[in-house]
């Protein structure tokens, strides 16, 4: 699926909000020191997300102090490889669950595993 669809930053910062609030509440609760963040052009080809940062499996009494996890959601290539604008809502729904799984300490094989 090749497309290159044209949403603007501002709807798109409204698709990464309306992902994030389908995160269920118990999940949400124990996120902590994160920020999601739209981004137009990731810093390598082929990414549509990144996380980085310390997952919460990996913290301990160490962890203090320190700058927010980022999760950064790239709008050009997810537009690039969407069709139409139900394409990009679901393309940003599974890369928003997708890092917000790595900073739950979730590894790639392991999203796969899932489904994801």
């Amino acid at each position: 699926m090749t497309g290159v669809i044209e949403v603007s930053r501002e709807k798109f910062e409204e698709l990464v909000a309306e992902a994030l609030d389908t995160i269920p509440p118990e999940l949400t609760k124990v996120m902590d020191n994160v920020v999601v963040v739209v981004v137009d052009d990731p810093p390598e080809p082929d990414l549509l997300g990144l996380y980085t940062g310390i997952p919460l499996t990996e913290r301990g009494d160490w962890y203090a102090g320190v700058l927010p996890d980022r999760i950064e959601i790239y709008r050009n290539p997810i537009c690039a490889i969407c069709e139409t604008e139900d394409d990009v809502v679901e393309e940003v729904q599974i890369t928003v669950v997708h890092e917000i799984a790595h900073h739950f300490g979730i590894d790639d094989d392991r999203l796969h595993e899932l489904g994801w």
